[in-house]
């Protein structure tokens, strides 16, 4: 039998070596095939057709894991793809059809709205749609909102190298979600001030996932690698 491959997606504010490095490190020691997928970061629904392209070159069954933004990328790019095995989300958004990771972060009180910067984007304007902008954390509360479990210079490093997110990634409504048909886990961060907690218990209960608590903020594959690589490994086995 094959060995489950992982794909990891990093969501907005990050890339996928800040995100990633410690736990794919973690996985590959065990024996799993891993790939750390660069998410564009420009439209809901440009990103998932980005990541369905890289799933379809990966043979075998695929554990797909998304973090913060890309709970949202992998619930609609793995709807159909038939090698997807699981789902993991790590302080993720996991939308229903129709639902925007915008209106989620509105109606669980996220800090995104708050802390963030806008800029606008090269090239026109489409006719129709959101703004043409894109979105980054202002650097002052980098650290406080979105990796308080890191030290004051690790924090800044990540807000000086962080990847923006266009607005219309948070704006697209989602597709028919994968975590309806397929078994999803959850890594709830209980100090999370990007994704509040009580939403990611929210969005975890209504698509019955396995859950584990981390005493983390928003940034938990940074602080909580190996619980985080655990519970990869047990959606990879299931």
């Amino acid at each position: 039998m094959n060995r489950s491959t992982v794909v990891l997606v990093h969501g907005a504010f990050a890339d996928a070596t800040s995100t990633w490095n410690t736990i794919a490190g973690v996985l590959i020691q065990r024996g799993h095939p891993v790939v750390a997928v660069a998410n564009p970061l420009r439209g809901l629904h440009h990103d998932a057709e980005y990541l369905r392209a890289v799933l379809a070159t990966i043979p075998g069954p695929i554990t797909l894991v998304g973090h913060s933004y890309g709970g949202a990328v992998i619930t609609e790019a793995a709807t159909g793809v038939d090698q997807v095995s699981a789902l993991v989300y790590i302080a993720a958004f996991a939308p229903d059809e129709g639902e925007s990771a915008g209106q989620l972060d509105e109606k669980f009180g996220g800090r995104a709205q708050q802390i963030s910067q806008a800029r606008p984007l090269p090239g026109p304007a489409p006719l129709h749609g959101p703004p043409h902008i894109e979105l980054s954390i202002v650097a002052a509360h980098y650290r406080d909102a979105f990796a308080p479990d890191t030290d004051p210079e690790t924090a800044a490093v990540l807000a000086a190298t962080q990847r923006p997110l266009a607005l219309a990634a948070m704006l697209e409504p989602a597709g028919p979600p994968a975590w309806k048909t397929l078994p999803s886990y959850f890594a709830i961060s209980t100090r999370d001030q990007m994704i509040p907690t009580d939403g990611q218990r929210n969005m975890a209960e209504r698509m019955d996932a396995i859950t584990i608590d981390l005493d983390a903020g928003h940034a938990s594959p940074l602080s909580h690698p190996h619980p985080i690589a655990d519970l990869i490994s047990t959606a990879s086995a299931a």
